[in-house]
């Protein structure tokens, strides 16, 4: 059920085809998803060890296909919460600052695109991969970076440009017009550290 996902993550279109018609439908949507560390859930939690070792986390994990995975920009291992954690204040951003910079990133990316000649594209997420690297152009020890971790974990070439894509969203939400390298390590960082788990 999740791989019939695949095409309209990657296209943000779903099309059926029978023997007289083929039909596409738009279907651009944000796939936000969790799930746990291993069958039991306990995988990483400080003071347990599960029985089965790493096996346990690498089969649960296996079940998700590699081309699914692909698709998917930001990975984040959420690990366990102690009580202590819960109870003690936390100094955090207020969820009005946060949308307060997503937006002025969304309309920074809307005017890039339309100044690009690219009226219909209003986010890096829907730029095509020659467009990304046209807006990313990453500099030489960016591009040394990039490279590295290409060769060292695979990246195809969808992931290669789905971490220019987030590296580029990461300036915005900075509020910095040239991609760096922290920007293209960070970008790195939400796509391989699920595979390092």
């Amino acid at each position: 059920m999740l791989d019939s996902l695949r095409q309209p993550l990657e296209t943000g279109e779903t099309v059926i085809a029978r023997a007289n018609s083929h039909v596409s439908f738009p279907a651009r949507f944000q796939l936000i998803a969790a799930m746990n560390p291993c069958k039991c859930g306990m995988a990483g939690t400080p003071g347990h060890t599960c029985k089965r070792g790493d096996r346990c986390a690498d089969d649960y994990q296996a079940r998700i296909s590699g081309p699914f995975l692909d698709r998917i920009d930001l990975r984040v291992d959420v690990p366990a919460v102690s009580a202590a954690e819960m109870i003690a204040p936390v100094e955090a951003e207020s969820s009005s600052t946060v949308a307060a910079r997503v937006e002025k990133a969304r309309e920074r990316q809307r005017l890039r695109y339309l100044e690009a000649g690219e009226p219909g594209i209003f986010t890096n997420a829907a730029a095509s991969s020659t467009l990304i690297e046209k807006m990313v152009n990453p500099d030489r020890e960016s591009q040394a970076l990039l490279l590295q971790a290409a060769e060292r974990f695979r990246l195809s070439a969808r992931a290669y440009h789905r971490v220019l894509k987030v590296a580029r969203t990461l300036a915005d939400l900075a509020g910095v017009e040239k991609v760096a390298r922290p920007h293209i390590a960070e970008a790195l960082s939400y796509r391989i550290n699920f595979a390092l788990a």
